[in-house]
């Protein structure tokens, strides 16, 4: 029985499969990091970048502690002033979601009881972040992403 010999055809068929495999994952993750993209933040980044350190400065005036944790099927928010004492908002809006995505998304609709802020939630096990906007009684907004971990 004689050998088979490797051929410069049998390299062109090695190269071309092994090229073909890494462009076709590299175009199928492309499209995937497009598609679940979502959006745009502002409408027009420079304008925003000019009002920033103002916002950020009367922010840290106000000199706000944010915590969140959810038991007992409740999404409760601890919003602290510099002594510790719980602060009772103008408004306040949250998206609650997924860093990865944004089709669970959703906006609770917390309830204050005097110490936190509340709202039934149904969160699966991982990571969640909460974008708050919270508006001070005298029109100041405190803007914040919080990181949450549930546990299974």
């Amino acid at each position: 029985m004689s050998e088979r010999q490797f051929t410069g055809k049998h390299a062109l068929a090695v190269f071309v499969a092994a090229f073909g495999v890494i462009i076709t994952v590299n175009l199928l993750l492309a499209y995937k990091a497009v598609k679940t993209f979502p959006g745009l933040e502002v409408k027009n980044s420079y304008v925003a970048s000019q009002e920033f350190n103002e916002r950020l400065q009367n922010q840290q005036a106000l000199g706000w502690d944010v915590r969140a944790e959810f038991k007992g099927g409740l999404l409760i928010l601890h919003i602290t002033d510099q002594t510790g004492s719980p602060v009772k908002l103008s408004d306040l809006q949250a998206v609650v979601g997924r860093a990865t995505h944004v089709k669970e998304d959703f906006s609770p609709d917390f309830t204050f009881d005097g110490l936190a802020y509340a709202a039934p939630a149904v969160l699966g096990e991982g990571n969640w972040n909460i974008r708050l906007l919270a508006t001070n009684h005298d029109g100041t907004e405190f803007a914040q992403r919080i990181p949450l971990y549930v546990k299974g």
